[in-house]
């Protein structure tokens, strides 16, 4: 791919972060919109989650195929290709008669969805190429993720007030052709330098655990957690986890490339990314009932409220990129750890007549976490690994977030469902304490993940994993030089 001029860089970059935009967008004003949802359709809390993480878990599915994809038939055709059915899906959401139909376009979106961010992340990583610069473009991508949080809310919360919760979906239509017109005009077409083959028996395995562990835990308090349905579940979970380890490292192009897990930043960052979202995912689900239900605020209040997190989350993301190109990632790790951990324990107060400015500062005390958490996590998911490998690296790494979020509404609705007893707004702030406990209890992984996994035996174990690719990398990067070589001179 030829050098772009520094304009055309940040060009690139608005128009990736456009899609990132609409996305995390939709995931904080569905939350907002949960409440209304559940009278107009009907919905149980049970039904609510399948809501959120119908979508997550296709999203989750996918992103890794779509990584795959991206590096074999093109980044910027499968970009597009990812916004149309994502703008499709929203449009249909906005016409769901009822909310099995809701679920079902939700799955569309995601299916959409999963051919954005990884996909954008991996441009990003092959039109930045130097380091320093390189974290402060993931910085600036971390930094919109707040600008949808606050955006999110605010305008789900008017939307809903006003035309109702069907509008939400609308927001993201024009901004969707947008993004995929201007991504036809300005973003540069790339390929890995090898096409990778799909792996349709990883994907199904993939599919498999995601869906029936969510399934599992989402249904654990109606079927009960030592029934024999909830034990099947479970042990089918554990053998397609056996299954993947077994098959894939015995394809050459597996859809999950264990040897990056080798290195411990990765794995770690991987880890942290499931944490950190199952956190926010909770920390949304939880906050979004307590404040309309037990509260009784407006969904508009109630968004207005995620507002300082959004702006704590905008301003320190970059911040936390800039940080993480010049001293690396272990202090943004280490502030993302302590302030999520204390922010989830400071909410264990929570009672029906809390004041809001102790919820304004703790809702900021977690965003601090959350905003330094995102640059480290994806600057250590794609650095070290060769740009052959960006758009199956970035994917996973997007996959360890959808994974968190699927995982954090999952347990935390079911612990609601188990604590409240059918009694939502009665007993919502007793039942949500073990919720809370859990919340904390991920941000004190991320701080001793960030501890561990950022020492020299962590950075000696990355050195050996990259090297694992090396040659690798050179003989597609020959390759495709003897392709080149090998076309007709053009006639003149």
């Amino acid at each position: 791919m030829p050098e772009l001029t520094s304009r055309r860089r940040l060009l690139v970059l608005a128009i990736c972060c456009m899609s990132l935009l609409i996305v995390g967008m939709d995931n904080t004003i569905i939350n907002v919109a949960l409440p209304s949802i559940r009278t107009d359709l009907d919905a149980s809390v049970e039904g609510l989650q399948w809501t959120i993480d119908g979508y997550t878990l296709v999203l989750a599915s996918l992103l890794i195929l779509a990584g795959s994809m991206a590096d074999r038939f093109g980044r910027r055709r499968t970009f597009q290709t990812g916004l149309v059915l994502f703008t499709l899906g929203s449009l249909l959401c906005s016409l769901a008669p009822g909310l099995g139909w809701l679920v079902a376009f939700r799955m569309v979106q995601a299916i959409g969805g999963s051919m954005l961010n990884p996909v954008a992340m991996s441009i990003i990583t092959n039109v930045f190429t130097e380091p320093r610069e390189r974290a402060r473009a993931i910085g600036v991508w971390g930094g919109v993720v707040g600008i949808s949080l606050g955006v999110g809310p605010i305008v789900g919360g008017l939307l809903t007030e006003t035309v109702g919760w069907r509008s939400i979906f609308w927001i993201n239509v024009p901004i969707g052709l947008a993004a995929a017109m201007l991504a036809a005009l300005f973003v540069p077409e790339s390929r890995a330098p090898r096409a990778r083959k799909v792996d349709p028996v990883g994907q199904l395995l993939v599919l498999v655990l995601l869906a029936s562990v969510t399934y599992a835990i989402i249904n654990g308090p109606r079927a009960g957690w030592t029934s024999a349905e909830t034990g099947a579940l479970f042990a089918l979970s554990a053998a397609t986890v056996a299954g993947l380890l077994w098959y894939e490292p015995r394809r050459t192009d597996p859809l999950i490339e264990l040897r990056f897990f080798r290195s411990v930043p990765f794995s770690a960052a991987t880890v942290i990314a499931v944490c950190a979202f199952g956190a926010f995912g909770g920390f949304l689900f939880l906050n979004t009932l307590y404040l309309q239900d037990v509260r009784q605020l407006s969904a508009l209040q109630a968004g207005l409220f995620l507002l300082p997190m959004a702006v704590v989350t905008s301003l320190l993301a970059p911040v936390s990129g800039r940080v993480v190109g010049a001293r690396g990632p272990r202090l943004p790790l280490l502030v993302a750890g302590i302030t999520m951990c204390a922010g989830g324990l400071a909410l264990l107060a929570l009672s029906r007549t809390t004041g809001y400015g102790w919820l304004v500062a703790t809702y900021a005390l977690f965003a601090v976490g959350f905003g330094t958490v995102n640059a480290p996590v994806t600057n250590t998911a794609v650095s070290g690994m060769p740009r052959s490998q960006a758009g199956v690296a970035a994917a996973v790494a997007s996959t360890s977030r959808q994974v968190g979020a699927a995982l954090g509404v999952a347990v935390i609705g079911s612990v609601i469902n188990t604590g409240s007893h059918g009694a939502m707004a009665a007993d919502l702030v007793s039942a949500s304490r073990p919720g809370w406990w859990i919340i904390a209890g991920a941000g004190a992984c991320v701080l001793i993940l960030g501890l561990a996994s950022t020492g020299r035996r962590a950075e000696r174990s990355a050195d050996r994993a990259a090297q694992l690719f090396a040659a690798e990398q050179a003989t597609d990067e020959q390759a495709a030089d003897d392709r080149v070589a090998a076309q007709p001179a053009p006639v003149t």
